[in-house]
Parts: structure tokens; C-alpha cells; sequence
């Protein structure tokens, strides 16, 4: 009962966690886009603008929710939950810290540790974009429907590459477990700095696979109107734009557990404090988590601001003929090299 009551309350925990995030990032991408563009950004609802997503909030509860003539009404209210759904799962195996002291219980500040960890964050995060697909179909609008058309072939064309990345880094390991990923990257130097080109990769395929500028051509304004969601509005139209920001999360979060240390910290866990203080080392863990994800963050909110949008023969190009050799070759470099270690 205790192990079940501890399950459920680290599921709200990451829940309220990534949905406050979700808020507030909404607040940092105007924000960061007025510091570049040397504006100021939200700055009068509350102090520093900081109630802004609360205004927000309640601007999509309070707009009419309107499904298009023509549309499939099911699937259309059906749409928004594919794409959300699939981004919240994937926070169950991703730790985010060690383990912490609670009242004599170790906790470990992991939801479910899997043996395919990584295969489980795979196969559910590939199911995010059926909510596109169905969306942009359902609408019975051809904006809406190349949109989702864009989404389904970009997924296919940068997943691969992705994957393929992701597997010298397992070979290294030897597990599937993310729990052991950052265990190993603890005792070793990061992969980001033995596997580089795998993280290059990883990270520009986590751009593609959020929709994300310089790879956000499932919307493309200037051509699409809003993609996938252009008949969506109301809590529809803000379930899609949760799940682009949790996805964003997502993609951050993986990227710092498989080539970033994960939740470590190096030199400083070693100090004597923290090795007498295992409460204050396992927050100091969870901040450090925290933080590296919020760089990452940071720099995809950079990256939309600052890069331009790849033409779609540009982005079928790049994951066919340059994001696929090089992870193959890349693969092929490190399955070579793991031979040497062999008897």
C-alpha cells in the first residue's frame, strides 16, 4: 500500500510539475522572442507578466468551441487527446534524480524503471502523431490535411535517424534501462563528449519530431494558415499547444538523460556533505535535472526565433540523404570500435 500510495503521488508530483512548466513556458517563448527582438514581451498582467498564462488559461476555457461544417465530430474532439496523451506517458520512465529518504522509505524519483526504457519512450511518443493525422483529416479542410500529410512524413523520415542514434549509445551501456544510461554517464565522461555525433543527431531529430522551427512545416503559416490545427479553437486548440510544449519538455528531458549526465552533477556530489546527506543530495540531483532541461528549453525557443524554415524538399533532403548516412556510419563506427573490447 505504501509503494502504491508513493507510485501515485510521484505521477502528480511530474504531472503538476510539467503542466505549470507547460504554463510558464508559453510566458518564456513571448518573453524570449521579445528579448531578441529587443521588445519587452508580456509585462501587465501581474508583475513582470508572470500571471499571463493564467489570463491565458481562461481565455481558451472562455472562447467558443467551434467544429467546422463537414468536419467528423468524434474524431475531430478526439484529436487533441492523441496528442496529448502519448507526451505525458513518456515522463514515467525518465528519472529524474537518485533516491530519496521519505520517513524511513528509499524513494526512488523514477515512476516505473523498465527494462526498454528507451524503447518504451519510442513507442509512445511515435503514437503523438496519429493526434495529428486524425486531426488534420477529420477537419474536412486541405490546409488542416497537408499539414497532418507534412507531420506523418516527417516523423518517418527523422525517427529513423533518430533511433539509429540512440544505439551506440546502448551498446556502450549494454541496457536499455535509462536508469542505467545516467548511472554509466556518473561513473564515465558524458556521451556527449565520447558519442558527439550521436548527440548532433539525436538533437537535430528531436527538433523535426516537435514540429519545431526550423522544422515546423506541419504549420507553416505563410502557406498553411495553422496546419493541423487551423479549425481548432477553444480547450481543442490548447490541448494541441500542451502537447507541442510537453513534447518540447520531452525531447529536452531525453536529451539530458542519454548524452547530459542525466541527473548528475560532477565533483560536486562528491563533496563530503553530500555524501553524508542523502535528502540533500537527492535534491540537488533533481535541481540539477531541472536545470539542464531548462537550458535545453531555453535553446529551442532560441532556435525558433532565430533560425528560418527549411523548404519541405530542404527537409526531406536533409533526413534522407544526410540525417540517415550519417547514422549509419556512425553506428558502423562505434560497432567497430565496441569489437576491440572483445576477447
Amino acid at each position: 500500500m505504501a509503494e502504491l500510495l508513493i507510485t501515485v503521488v510521484k505521477i502528480l508530483v511530474i504531472i503538476l510539475v510539467v503542466l505549470t512548466g507547460v504554463a510558464y513556458m508559453t510566458l518564456a517563448e513571448r518573453k524570449v522572442s521579445a528579448f531578441i527582438q529587443w521588445r519587452l514581451g508580456p509585462n501587465r498582467v501581474g508583475p513582470w507578466g508572470l500571471l499571463q498564462p493564467i489570463a491565458d488559461g481562461l481565455k481558451f476555457v472562455l472562447k467558443e468551441d467551434f467544429t467546422p461544417p463537414g468536419a467528423n465530430r468524434a474524431l475531430h474532439a478526439l484529436a487533441p487527446m492523441l496528442a496529448m496523451t502519448p507526451a505525458l506517458l513518456t515522463y514515467a520512465v525518465i528519472p529524474f534524480g537518485g533516491t530519496l529518504p521519505v520517513f524511513g522509505h528509499e524513494v526512488r524519483l523514477i515512476v516505473a524503471d523498465l527494462s526498454i526504457g528507451i524503447l518504451f519512450i519510442f513507442a509512445i511518443a511515435s503514437l503523438g502523431v496519429y493526434g495529428i493525422a486524425v486531426g488534420g483529416w477529420s477537419s474536412n479542410n486541405k490546409y488542416a490535411l497537408l499539414g497532418s500529410l507534412r507531420a506523418s512524413a516527417q516523423m518517418i523520415s527523422y525517427e529513423i535517424a533518430m533511433g539509429l542514434a540512440v544505439i551506440p549509445v546502448i551498446m556502450f551501456v549494454g541496457s536499455l534501462k535509462l536508469t542505467d544510461i545516467v548511472a554509466h554517464q556518473g561513473a564515465n565522461p558524458w556521451f556527449v563528449l565520447s558519442q558527439p555525433l550521436s548527440c548532433l543527431l539525436f538533437v537535430i531529430a528531436a527538433f523535426a519530431e516537435t514540429n519545431r522551427l526550423p522544422f515546423d512545416l506541419p504549420e507553416a503559416e505563410p502557406e498553411l494558415v495553422a496546419g493541423y490545427h487551423t479549425e481548432y479553437s477553444s480547450m481543442k486548440f490548447a490541448m494541441f499547444m500542451l502537447g507541442e510544449y510537453v513534447n518540447m519538455m520531452t525531447a529536452s528531458a531525453l536529451i539530458v538523460t542519454l548524452f547530459f549526465g542525466g541527473y548528475h552533477l560532477p565533483w560536486v556530489e562528491t563533496l563530503p556533505f553530500f555524501q553524508a546527506n542523502a535528502a540533500w543530495l537527492a535534491l540537488l540531483q533533481v535541481a540539477t535535472f531541472l536545470a539542464k532541461v531548462a537550458l535545453w528549453l531555453f535553446l529551442f525557443l532560441w532556435v525558433r526565433w532565430s533560425l528560418p524554415r527549411f523548404r519541405y524538399d530542404q527537409l526531406m533532403g536533409l533526413g534522407w540523404r544526410v540525417m540517415l548516412p550519417l547514422a549509419l556510419a556512425n553506428l558502423a563506427f562505434y560497432g567497430l570500435w565496441s569489437l576491440k573490447d572483445l576477447p
